[in-house]
């Protein structure tokens, strides 16, 4: 009986060679050649594809999406281990003496309130589950029009960033179309485009001081729906503009995305909540539109990525949630929705760092956290108003003109007859200004990280280096 040769999960390698008096090429194999995996879909993922597959998410999953599964490997058997292991638990590789996790005294010291185990072991891939309900309850507090009993746990992730990147794993491919604003943050063309090799549709948004283009939007949107996939990512506040729709901005985008889930298009709406809470005027929504789109319509799955990061001032802890919503979706789907995005995690980076982790339930609760809060509240919205009213008391420029905002950390200018990256550079280089250009045609300041009292001569240093191009 002939030997059969090993398969590995590793890649195909051929060698061909021939000598100088072979008449063909000899083909030669021998163990040190290996066979690609299998194509055939994993059990485990199939089984999800199986729950999911009669409903928007299933329609919607990326190739990636498809073949992901989150494996009952380590992390899983692990944790079976940690409820029922009695005797002994040898499954995770943690060190442990005297019946206690090991932790370097200085690690320790630099974090007196946390214990070993919420210092420096693992936390579990979707997240420590106290932190991720503590989430979820604020979730509805915040957003009243919210049915939480109808969206998903909240996924921990390391950093919104990576919540973005992760739903664009589940839901993009080179076969994708994503609509999107214009200006928008640059990482989403890394993310989207380069990443998912997905195709970026950008339609301007925003209309010169007034407020979104809604019937560029709507359709943009109708012309997507045609493919009988709509696939959309909503960021208010906006960076770059720093603008939040009206109330009624807010109707007329929800009512546009029900009528094209009416007519059998699937829609997927990102929400990029990154700077939520930071609303500065009465009229714009003061909530996220998470709210109304994960229970509006069978065929709309709403996808929410926040965190504390910009929220709640806590830039370098670095984690962030996905919450997945949606009419059609009961538990059971969202269970396998999250064991696929679980999948993600785990081959990426396992898991959030612990600390940042624990540390977010003691921020949240802390009776000091709303007061503070509330005081830089107060701060960003008095150099916000100062901006507004510095551009109202000026004659319009005839070089910038101000894309609507009205919250969150930015404002924007869009350059006319000038370059906004010339701009950027002779701001920088000759008056040393820091600004981002986006482009050549948009210039955005972040008014976060200027104080109030220097905000006069900064406007009036860009107006006069503008002119003057």
């Amino acid at each position: 009986m002939a030997a059969r040769l090993p398969v590995y999960n590793r890649p195909l390698i051929i060698l061909i060679t021939k000598k100088a008096d072979d008449a063909a090429p000899a083909l030669l194999l021998t163990d040190a050649f290996v066979f690609s995996h299998t194509t055939n879909m994993n059990d485990l993922a199939q089984e999800l594809n199986d729950v999911l597959e009669a409903t928007v998410a299933g329609r919607l999953l990326s190739d990636l999406g498809r073949r992901i599964y989150f494996p009952k490997g380590i992390i899983a058997q692990s944790a079976e281990a940690k409820k029922n292991a009695r005797l002994a638990n040898a499954t995770i590789g943690m060190a442990y003496q005297n019946d206690a996790l090991v932790v370097l005294s200085a690690l320790r010291k630099s974090v007196p309130a946390l214990n070993p185990e919420e210092i420096a072991a693992y936390a579990p891939t979707a997240g420590l589950e106290k932190t991720r309900l503590l989430w979820k309850d604020l979730l509805a507090e915040k957003n009243t029009t919210l049915d939480p009993n109808r969206i998903s746990l909240p996924v921990l992730v390391p950093g919104l960033t990576a919540g973005i990147s992760y739903s664009a794993d589940l839901f993009f491919d080179q076969h994708s179309t994503i609509f999107i604003s214009e200006p928008c943050w640059d990482n989403y063309d890394l993310i989207f485009g380069e990443r998912r090799g997905s195709t970026l549709v950008k339609v301007p948004f925003f209309e010169d001081g007034r407020g979104l283009n809604l019937d560029s939007i709507e359709e943009a949107l109708k012309k997507m729906a045609q493919t009988g996939q709509v696939r959309l990512l909503l960021n208010f506040p906006s960076n770059p503009s720093g603008y939040t729709p009206t109330r009624a901005e807010a109707e007329r985008l929800i009512a546009v995305l029900k009528t094209i889930a009416e007519g059998g298009a699937d829609v997927l709406v990102l929400c990029d909540d990154s700077y939520f809470g930071l609303f500065y005027e009465p009229e714009s929504i003061h909530e996220s539109l998470f709210s109304r789109l994960s229970g509006l319509h069978e065929r709309i799955l709403a996808v929410k990525i926040d965190g504390p990061t910009k929220e709640h001032f806590a830039w370098g802890l670095r984690i962030g949630f996905v919450t997945f919503g949606s009419l059609s979706l009961e538990q059971h789907h969202y269970d396998a929705l999250l064991k696929k995005l679980m999948g993600i995690i785990r081959s990426s980076v396992s898991c959030a760092n612990t600390p940042a982790q624990s540390l977010l339930p003691d921020i949240l609760t802390d009776p000091r956290t709303a007061i503070e809060k509330a005081q830089y509240f107060e701060t960003l919205k008095a150099r916000y108003q100062f901006i507004k009213g510095f551009i109202d008391s000026n004659p319009p420029h005839p070089r910038l003109k101000a894309l609507p905002f009205n919250s969150g950390y930015f404002m924007t200018f869009r350059c006319v007859g000038i370059s906004a990256e010339l701009l950027r550079q002779e701001l920088l280089n000759r008056h040393g200004v820091g600004t981002i250009a986006f482009g050549s045609e948009y210039l955005r300041i972040a008014f976060s990280s200027v104080e109030k009292e220097h905000l006069e001569s900064l406007y009036r240093l860009i107006y006069k280096t503008a002119a003057a191009l």
